[in-house]
């Protein structure tokens, strides 16, 4: 998927020295853009990701085990960021930040590690999304003197021996480097002017960065290359997520008085006993328990949802229990060519990057004569009310748009139902 135009990257600033460098030339050059909260400045660290599709924490002079203006605040938003599993990139203080905010422990370490100095990368590196190109033995920028512990499950991605984690990655989306990957000349230069005492340390810290950047630059921008190109093609599943995780626990309630009618609209496939049905976008499973009546016990019910949260808050409503639910992207479902005989959706179908493409890949799942049916508890123009916009004439879901793409995708539009207090359109795959 290609970002959309508003996907942006959040980069928390703890000092102004430590900016993101080449982290944020990497996301400009891969067309993303950088949003930059400035805590050094008084930027007050906003209270949810928003639309961002990543965040990045940079260093900073603070202990992530104390206590400073903003912690809190970070490490609720990393742990955001982590229940959605959006990308994620600490380095130095925001390593630290985000091992604690992940259940680990930054602690004081044996002493400042300061100046330039080689990490050796762990065997898991070798399949790591960012990390497998770069070689065994890298010669990087150190400036630290605290560390960290682990959380359980956690990756170790690079090492040394004086300070054994020098990177790690948490899950699939976050990683975390002690050190200063980012660096470039004017970075070296900013650190040096900042902190003279700690430059002092390493007498030829500055004198010898031309040649040590010279050769970490490839290995450099290669990794920051990955984690822009990793951002941008995760950005639409990143904004889906960051926008239901925090409302997955009270979805069910907050729209409770639209069962019958989600029941009413299962009536109308036509699923008899035995037949397979599939919720595509299921969020808490409110249409799942009309499934499973209408295809009865011998019968298959999938729940599909690419909100982890939103999983665990159906299964929490005992909906595991008449589906399987599975956690995969609408539009790359892992079934096999006609694996269904129905798919009900709601209000999902207009949110998706492609229609077109997403309505072939359901054409694509569900067997011949097998039924699509597309609805929402509210009419459009109501919808478009409550949004204080007019109806455009360029919405998919308009009869005149909608039955053109429905049969470009080998699907026959049977019913349409615009009314003001429901949408209902259902199709019949013919080809």
């Amino acid at each position: 998927m290609s970002p959309t135009p508003t996907a942006d990257v959040l980069v928390v600033e703890h000092a102004s020295q430590e900016g993101p460098y080449v982290i944020g030339t990497a996301l400009e050059a891969a067309g993303l853009r950088v949003r930059t909260c400035r805590t050094w400045a008084g930027d007050p660290v906003p209270d949810s990701l928003g639309d961002a599709a990543a965040l990045v924490v940079m260093g900073g002079p603070a202990s992530a085990y104390e206590d400073f203006p903003g912690r809190t605040a970070e490490l609720a938003l990393l742990r955001a960021a982590l229940e959605a599993e959006v990308p994620v990139l600490g380095v130095c203080l925001g390593a630290q930040l985000l091992a604690e905010a992940a259940g680990g422990r930054a602690r004081p370490g044996a002493g400042s590690q300061i100046g330039w100095g080689d990490v050796r990368t762990a065997p898991a590196a070798r399949t790591d999304p960012l990390f497998a190109d770069v070689p065994g033995s890298v010669r990087v920028l150190h400036w630290h003197g605290d560390t960290m512990d682990l959380p359980a499950g956690a990756t170790l991605l690079a090492s040394c021996d004086r300070y054994p984690v020098q990177a790690f990655r948490i899950g699939g989306s976050a990683w975390g480097l002690q050190f200063h990957l980012e660096v470039d000349k004017a970075a070296v230069n900013a650190f040096a002017a900042a902190f003279p005492d700690e430059a002092a340390t390493a007498p030829d810290l500055v004198v010898s960065a031309p040649g040590h950047l010279a050769a970490l630059a490839p290995h450099r921008d290669t990794f920051f290359e990955h984690f822009a190109a990793l951002v941008t093609a995760r950005a639409a599943r990143s904004a889906t997520r960051t926008f239901f995780t925090p409302r997955a626990a009270t979805w069910e309630q907050r729209f409770a008085a639209d069962g019958p009618r989600y029941a009413a609209a299962v009536v109308r496939m036509g699923l008899r006993p035995g037949r397979r049905a599939l919720d595509v976008g299921c969020g808490s499973g409110r249409v799942l328990p009309a499934l499973r009546a209408e295809v009865g016990s011998e019968g298959v019910v999938l729940g599909v949802e690419l909100t982890p949260a939103m999983l665990t808050a159906a299964a929490k409503e005992g909906r595991a229990d008449l589906a399987r639910l599975l956690m995969a992207d609408a539009c790359r479902l892992p079934l096999a060519a006609g694996a269904v005989d129905g798919i009900f959706s709601a209000g999902l179908v207009d949110h998706v990057p492609d229609p077109a493409a997403v309505l072939r890949e359901w054409a694509r799942v569900t067997a011949m004569g097998g039924v699509l049916l597309l609805f929402h508890p509210s009419g459009r123009a109501e919808r478009a009310a409550r949004h204080g916009r007019p109806l455009a004439p360029d919405d998919l879901l308009a009869e005149e748009n909608l039955r053109p793409a429905l049969h470009a995708a080998g699907w026959s539009l049977d019913c349409y139902e615009d009314a003001s207090r429901h949408f209902l359109a259902r199709a019949v795959r013919v080809r």
